[in-house]
């Protein structure tokens, strides 16, 4: 299954149990009631994907729920990915709530961004990134080290993937303009745009100012696309100390119309001067 990172594996695990159990019309109170060990509060974290799940538990739940076999196994191997640890899951840079964008990032077939502010982190040169972290004034000295290295890893590990996932990214036209880190650094991370666009997987366009009032002025986000139909899409929203993570199908299509609205005024970066 195209899942990665513990976080990730237990929101897929979870997923999955949950509509096993939906399927028997059983509740949470009804699966803690059957004595498997399991306990209405251990349940609910495992549905929602807070915790590592035992082999032992999907056996039962998969027993209560009527499961044949081969689902059984499959979804038995699933556990043991939802402790084993990929390199974003034991970084203490990393906040806990980036940690699943992590995950999801590396498992997903496809990512459309609109930004509005910044170069996103996977499209940052070195020092565009510097840039950046420095604005943000960290008491500690090595902190802008430690999240710069951090950013050129992860797209390290974006670039090795195999398949390449297709990225699909709309810059306000403010972004090629803000001096992050001045005039210099600008235009490296400008021309590492445009030679990034060659790439076949890549699309990055620039929203103009010509384009006047439009459909994402609310704000940057992120949709996750993804093979498994079981894993559902997702939308993401960043903050200065958490991340939204949206999933209801509403929730996606309202935020892929509003991504389609600003591609049809949006310009190839290759076109844009």
């Amino acid at each position: 299954m195209p899942v990665t990172g513990q976080r990730v594996v237990r929101r897929a695990l979870g997923r999955r149990l949950t509509r096993l159990r939906a399927a028997t019309g059983r509740s949470r109170r009804e699966v803690a009631e059957a004595k498997l060990g399991i306990s209405e509060p251990t349940l609910h974290r495992i549905e929602t994907g807070k915790v590592p799940v035992t082999v032992a538990n999907v056996r039962a739940l998969c027993w209560l729920y009527g499961v044949d076999e081969s689902i059984t196994d499959a979804l038995s191997d699933l556990a043991l990915g939802t402790s084993q640890e990929e390199w974003w899951d034991a970084n203490p840079v990393i906040p806990d709530w980036f940690k699943l964008y992590v995950g999801l990032e590396a498992s997903a077939k496809r990512i459309c961004t609109y930004e509005g502010e910044v170069v996103p982190g996977e499209l940052q040169t070195e020092q565009y990134a510097r840039a950046v972290y420095g604005a943000e004034q960290a008491v500690e000295a090595e902190a802008a080290d430690r999240h710069v290295k951090l950013r050129m890893q992860r797209q390290a590990a974006l670039a090795a993937r195999n398949p390449k996932p297709r990225l699909t990214t709309i810059l306000g036209e403010g972004v090629l303009s803000r001096q992050v880190g001045g005039p210099a650094v600008l235009a490296a991370q400008i021309e590492h745009l445009r030679e990034a666009a060659l790439q076949e997987h890549m699309e990055i366009m620039v929203l103009p100012w010509s384009a006047g009032a439009h459909a994402a002025m609310a704000g940057a986000f992120r949709i996750m696309d993804f093979e498994d139909p079981e894993d559902p899409d997702v939308v993401y929203l960043e903050s200065h100390i958490g991340a939204l993570y949206l999933e209801e199908a509403a929730e996606v299509a309202e935020y892929r119309r509003i991504f389609e609205l600003i591609c049809q005024v949006a310009v190839p970066i290759a076109d844009f001067r």
